[in-house]
């Protein structure tokens, strides 16, 4: 099987198990419309080319070029990335800062990373494999990325680990009806 249909099958499954845990979450619109610039010729290209199965393309890309075409163009137009929400702080001229992620993004990610994290472990996903890997980049984060969001993912994904998916999924439905009806307001 050729490369490209691998990445295919791999993204598009992926994808469908966001959308299955958006649909827990409470934001199934959300989980529908999720990473569909996977499928652009920018991310899908170079996800073929640098395809292995059991980790993001976009890091091999990295290793043999210094940077990710693929990763720049999909953090720029998905907001589930914490990555996507910086901006020019205005208490320090022409420095960026990260800003706070509206509380359906950072579910999504959420979403997304428990995927991730099934996906490319398969077998060895436990309840606790997002969390470990979040924890293990904690600290090269630290600057990018909102402290409260930061929190709140951690707060999520240690949920998960300790109380498993039916509870925190039914928490985070509960969170994403009281965030709905503030926005109301």
């Amino acid at each position: 099987m050729s490369k490209a249909l691998q990445h295919f099958k791999t993204i598009t499954k992926h994808r469908h198990e966001v959308i299955k845990n958006c649909k827990k979450a409470g934001i199934l619109w959300q989980g529908l419309f999720h990473d569909l610039s996977k499928y652009s010729p920018t991310e899908f290209l170079q996800g073929a080319k640098y395809y292995q199965g059991t980790r993001s393309p976009n890091d091999k890309a990295r290793e043999e070029l210094g940077y990710s075409k693929a990763w720049m163009h999909h953090m720029g137009r998905n907001k589930h990335h914490f990555e996507y929400w910086r901006d020019y702080s205005p208490k320090h001229k022409g420095f960026m800062k990260p800003v706070k992620m509206p509380l359906n993004y950072v579910v999504e990610m959420f979403c997304d990373r428990v995927a991730a994290s099934k996906i490319y472990q398969g077998e060895k996903y436990t309840d606790s494999s997002a969390y470990d890997y979040f924890m293990a980049a904690k600290h090269r984060r630290v600057d990018m990325i909102n402290e409260e969001t930061s929190d709140t993912l951690e707060g999520l994904l240690f949920m998960l680990k300790e109380e498993g998916e039916e509870k925190t999924f039914s928490h985070i439905r509960k969170l994403i009806k009281e965030f709905r009806n503030d926005s109301k307001r």
